[in-house]
């Protein structure tokens, strides 16, 4: 007679998310980073990617922008895509709702749709806040 392991015993798939795989801790870093990108400013998903030190991971943090458990806290409307417009699965129903919520912040669009990267596109170097000065 063959002993099968049951499926609760079995070890999870490798690149299955389970407890402590690394999808969790890489979403967390995802939402941590699109959480500091300022009202009227946009990021890539290749660009959050590369800023993570994960330069072939853009799908996977498009995953965490779709899946973002902390709604509002977590702008992921300023996140777009490579080209510069707007995803078409922000928001089920409303595809020009992303558009919307980046022009409510002042990002300009192109005649052909695409964000206006010269003047939007975040660049946390240039866009750093200072320091405030404690007395």
């Amino acid at each position: 007679m063959r002993v099968v392991a049951s499926p609760a015993r079995r070890a999870p798939r490798r690149g299955s998310a389970g407890v402590g795989a690394r999808p969790a801790g890489f979403f967390a870093s995802v939402y941590a980073l699109v959480a500091r990108i300022p009202r009227g400013r946009v990021a890539t998903y290749g660009q959050i990617a590369r800023m993570l030190g994960a330069p072939r991971a853009a799908r996977i943090v498009g995953w965490a922008m779709h899946g973002n458990p902390h709604g509002s806290r977590v702008p992921c409307h300023r996140v777009i895509q490579q080209g510069g417009t707007c995803s078409p699965n922000f928001r089920a129903g409303d595809p020009g709702a992303q558009r919307c919520l980046l022009e409510r912040e002042g990002v300009r669009f192109l005649l052909d749709g695409r964000v206006d990267f010269e003047a939007h596109q975040w660049c946390p170097e240039r866009d750093a806040v200072p320091p405030r000065r404690t007395r």
